[in-house]
C-alpha cells in the first residue's frame, strides 16, 4: 500500500522537469513509466531512458510510504487539465494506482518499482560546486553548433574542459566551431569529457537559479540543482584536437552591430538558394554590403550597412543559417569580425565582453559562385 497527497500544480511541475528522460519510443514498456517514491515528507519522481535519468523531489503530506511506476504521459495530461487543487494518490498491493480530487477519481494501472532501471551511483565521482546560471550560459552558448552525423559520435556532444584555471566549452560539426571560455568555473583537478546533446538540452530547461553541483566519473556526469538531479552517459570518444583548426594570423578586422548584421542576414538569406543558403559579403573600408541569389528562382537580395573596416576589400561567402545561428549566440551589441583569406575561415567575437568571459566563433567559408 502507499498513500499521499500532493498539490496538482507541484506535481505537474515536478512531473513536467523529469518527463524529458521518458524516451518518445521505448524499447521496454517499464521506461514509459514513473517511478513515485513516496518517504520522509516528499515525493522522489525518477524518469531515464538507459542513457539519461532525471531525479525531481516534490513537497508531499505521506500518509503511507511506499513505490510505484505510474505511466508518464497518460497521468502529465490529466494534471495539465486540473487546477490547482490538492489530489490524494492510493496504490493498492496489485500496482493499482487511484487518485481523487474535488471534482473526481481516477484510475491508472501502475507497474512493479522493483522492475524500475536502477539509476548509476556517483559516490567515486569528482565532485565540484558552481552556480547554475553558470553552467547553463555556457550550455546555451556552445549546444547550437553540436554535430547531428553519427559518423562522428565524439562531436554530438559538447566538450568540457574544467581545471584550477577555469573552463572551456567547445563545440563543432565540421563547419562551425565555438569556444567558450570562463574563468570562474574551477576544479582543482583537471577534468575533460564530452556531454551527449539531448542531455544538454534537458539541462538548460531544467537547471534553476541557485547553487548547482557537479560530479563527473569514467562513464557518467551528475548536475543537481534545486529540486532536481540529472545523470546522464558521456561520450566516450577522443575530442578533435580544436586549438589547431583555429587560424592566429586573421589581420582584416570588421566591427558592426551585431543585431544590425543579424537582421539583414536573415532578410537577405530568403533570396538564397535553398540548396546552397549562400550569401556572400562584400566588405569595404566603411559599409558591408550583403547579398544572395537563387539563380533557379531568379530572385536576389542586396543590402549594405555601415561598419568599421582595417583591411583591403574583400569578399567571402558563408553559409547563411550558420551565421545567422552564431551572431544570435553571441551577445553583446558589436559583432568582432577577424579575416585573412576568403578562402580561410572567419573568426566572430564580441567586441566588448563579460569580466572573466572569452567567447569565439569559428565559421568555414563556402566557395562564391560566379555572380556580379
Amino acid at each position: 500500500m502507499m498513500k499521499f497527497q500532493v498539490n496538482s500544480n507541484e506535481l505537474n511541475r515536478g512531473l513536467s522537469t523529469v518527463i524529458g528522460a521518458v524516451p518518445a519510443k521505448a524499447t521496454l514498456p517499464i521506461l514509459e513509466t514513473i517511478l513515485f517514491e513516496a518517504e520522509g515528507g516528499e515525493l522522489k519522481l525518477t524518469a531515464t531512458d538507459l542513457e539519461i535519468s532525471m531525479v525531481g523531489v516534490v513537497p508531499a503530506m505521506i500518509e503511507e510510504e511506499g513505490s510505484v511506476a505510474i505511466p508518464a504521459k497518460r497521468l502529465l495530461d490529466i494534471l495539465k487539465q486540473l487546477p490547482n487543487i490538492p489530489i490524494f494518490f492510493e496504490v493498492d498491493d496489485s500496482h493499482q494506482v487511484t487518485f481523487t480530487t474535488d471534482k473526481g477519481k481516477y484510475k491508472l494501472m501502475g507497474e512493479e518499482p522493483q522492475d524500475y532501471p536502477g539509476i548509476p551511483d556517483m559516490l567515486k565521482g569528482d565532485t565540484l560546486e558552481t552556480e547554475a546560471e553558470l553552467l547553463k550560459s555556457a550550455i546555451q552558448h556552445t549546444m547550437f553548433a553540436v554535430s547531428s552525423d553519427d559518423l562522428r559520435p565524439a562531436m554530438m556532444g559538447v566538450f568540457f574542459k574544467i581545471g584550477p584555471g577555469g573552463s572551456t566549452f567547445v563545440a563543432t560539426d565540421g563547419h562551425r566551431l565555438v569556444k567558450f571560455e570562463n574563468e570562474n568555473l574551477t576544479s582543482e583537478k583537471e577534468l575533460s569529457f564530452i556531454v551527449p546533446d539531448k542531455a544538454l538540452q534537458l539541462m538548460s530547461k531544467s537547471l534553476g537559479d541557485g547553487a548547482c553541483s557537479i560530479s563527473v566519473s569514467d562513464k557518467h556526469i551528475q548536475i543537481s540543482s534545486d529540486h532536481v538531479t540529472m545523470i546522464t552517459r558521456l561520450i566516450n570518444e577522443q575530442y578533435p584536437n580544436y586549438d589547431s583548426v583555429i587560424p592566429r594570423d586573421n589581420d582584416k578586422i570588421l566591427l558592426a552591430d551585431r543585431d544590425q548584421v543579424l537582421s539583414t542576414v536573415k532578410r537577405v538569406s530568403v533570396f538564397s538558394s535553398v540548396t546552397t543558403r549562400q550569401i556572400r559579403l562584400q566588405i569595404a573600408a566603411d559599409k558591408l554590403t550583403i547579398r544572395a541569389e537563387d539563380l533557379d528562382m531568379s530572385s536576389e537580395a542586396k543590402e549594405t550597412i555601415s561598419c568599421e573596416y582595417n583591411g583591403e576589400d574583400m569578399e567571402i561567402g558563408f553559409n547563411s543559417r550558420y551565421l545567422a545561428d552564431m551572431l544570435s549566440n553571441l551577445g553583446g551589441k558589436e559583432a568582432k569580425f577577424e579575416f585573412s583569406t576568403p578562402n580561410r575561415a572567419g573568426i566572430i567575437k564580441p567586441a566588448e565582453e563579460a569580466e572573466g568571459e572569452r567567447m569565439l566563433m569559428l565559421v568555414m567559408p563556402v566557395m562564391l559562385n560566379n555572380y556580379s
